[in-house]
């Protein structure tokens, strides 16, 4: 239900939500979201991104707001750069969700994520998403040997869609499944863990009920904080399965549809 009143908490999406297609972030936004800590609610960005990839958003946001990364499974303080929480994949889950995962899809390669690193097996196709050239490769024994934030699977022809319909029914009991429309990239959680889950948690631990958030997204696994969030957006050029779910969709992230929001419930002084 949209929600006129002023938001506690924002949360939004990173990547092709707020940052452009051409992977910067406009002055207007980064004013815009600046404006919710000043006026005292919560600032969250809530993302696929590891850790790793967040050093530059710490920076280009002036150190404001705090992070749910990896869909879920790790909370970033964006204050001090560091994990402040973790919700990890146990080994047995993972080597199943694997062994499973081989099985319905064949030729996919597999990979694990930590906050810090990406290890994968002889199959796995690094791409720009990952930023990575060369891979640290390992065998199963040590790839699912200890707890993980995600477990990625890339396949040479299918699309992320496919990859998705494919693994829900395979693994979907074992792990939380989602893509965010990486090339031909299927992602997994520890089970029960999304982005709800980590937004969730941070609003409970400041006594900010789901009424008093509006979230922003893009793609699948942003359906689940979408769902939870008291006023849900989707930018124009979302997947059509967020459009379709969103109380309201506004402009496009080369737009600054988010900014144009966030502007609306914190105007300037």
């Amino acid at each position: 239900m949209l929600n006129s009143s002023r938001p506690r908490l924002v949360a939004t999406d990173l990547d092709g939500t707020i940052v452009h297609s051409d992977g910067t972030v406009s002055a207007r936004t980064i004013a815009a979201c600046a404006r919710v800590e000043e006026a005292g609610a919560t600032l969250v960005f809530v993302t696929g991104r590891p850790p790793r990839f967040m050093g530059d958003i710490a920076t280009t946001f002036a150190h404001r707001g705090v992070a749910v990364c990896s869909n879920g499974a790790l909370i970033y303080d964006m204050h001090t750069e560091r994990v402040i929480s973790e919700h990890l994949i146990p080994p047995r889950e993972l080597a199943e969700a694997a062994r499973r995962l081989r099985g319905a899809i064949p030729g996919i390669g597999l990979a694990v994520e930590s906050g810090s690193a990406l290890t994968a097996d002889g199959r796995y196709e690094p791409a720009r998403w990952d930023g990575v050239t060369t891979l640290d490769r390992r065998p199963d024994a040590e790839l699912f040997s200890r707890p993980t934030a995600k477990l990625l699977g890339r396949h040479p022809a299918l699309s992320a869609d496919e990859l998705l319909a494919l693994a829900i029914p395979a693994i979907g009991g074992i792990v939380a499944l989602y893509h965010s429309n990486g090339p031909r990239l299927v992602e997994a959680s520890a089970a029960g863990v999304s982005k709800a889950s980590g937004l969730a948690g941070l609003a409970a631990e400041k006594g900010i009920p789901a009424t008093a958030v509006v979230a922003f997204g893009d793609m699948p696994n942003d359906l689940p904080m979408l769902a939870w969030a008291g006023t849900s957006y989707a930018v124009a050029n979302a997947h059509p399965n967020v459009l379709a779910a969103v109380d309201q969709v506004i402009a496009s992230n080369d737009e600054d549809g988010v900014a144009q929001v966030i502007e609306r419930f914190f105007p300037a002084r």
